[in-house]
């Protein structure tokens, strides 16, 4: 591992970012070596994709790190995320809110969560239609019904595209159902301030329509091995 070709990615990266966007580290697959020299160099928000791999992960690297599960989140592999995520980012079901609420009050804690928009122009990705949330904050307020989550926002992936215009668009219409759904009663008490969308391949988009949060892991770490 070159260090120093780490901290000058690194640095590239963190210079692009406006006050105020959060950077998570896109950590899957990289050794606990890796992610360590990021964490030397002041990363605290790192992001997982496999349950195991951040269970496995989790106790070998620094306790202030925030974990962010950003990967596509099955019931039955809540269990090895809930104990210690700091924020898990893909929700994309009724019933997958209320897995990680039963988890979370089995270990006593406040698990933050980002609603996943399906935003994009393939089936591939995952998400609730804004009708559906829409539906689902007339349902009544979300504390209420699911008391150990803390809903921060959303979380969205555009199409993958060379079409620079409807990406921006795309998360033009993800930031505009956040600040709508921050209006609904049902979400009053939540701090719902979160826009997580933008990775290495479509930052100046994500930017540009707002983003507070960015998923970077290649212009980083550099190419996997």
């Amino acid at each position: 591992m070159d260090k120093a070709a780490l901290a000058e990615r690194y640095a590239r990266v963190k210079a692009q970012l406006p006050p105020g966007v959060e950077l998570v580290a896109v950590s899957k697959t990289r050794t606990v070596e890796e992610i360590k020299a990021l964490y030397d160099l002041g990363q605290r928000a790192f992001g997982e994709n496999y349950p195991q791999e951040l269970r496995d992960k989790h106790p070998l690297l620094p306790s202030d790190i925030d974990w962010h599960f950003i990967g596509t989140l099955q019931t039955n592999k809540v269990k090895y995320v809930a104990p210690f995520a700091h924020l898990v980012h893909g929700v994309d079901s009724k019933r997958l809110l209320d897995e990680l609420n039963k988890r979370a009050a089995a270990t006593g804690r406040q698990l933050g969560v980002l609603l996943q928009v399906h935003i994009a122009q393939e089936e591939t990705k995952h998400g609730f239609l804004p009708a559906e949330l829409r539906e689902l904050c007339s349902g009544g307020r979300f504390r209420q019904r699911w008391p150990n989550l803390v809903f921060r926002g959303l979380m969205g992936m555009a199409t993958n595209t060379d079409d620079h215009g409807q990406v921006g668009r795309e998360f033009g219409g993800l930031a505009a159902l956040r600040a709508e759904l921050a209006q609904n009663a049902a979400l009053a008490e939540e701090p719902f301030t979160e826009l997580s969308m933008g990775m290495s391949g479509d930052l100046p988009e994500a930017l540009a329509a707002g983003s507070t949060m960015v998923r970077i892991g290649t212009a980083i770490f550099g190419e996997r091995h």
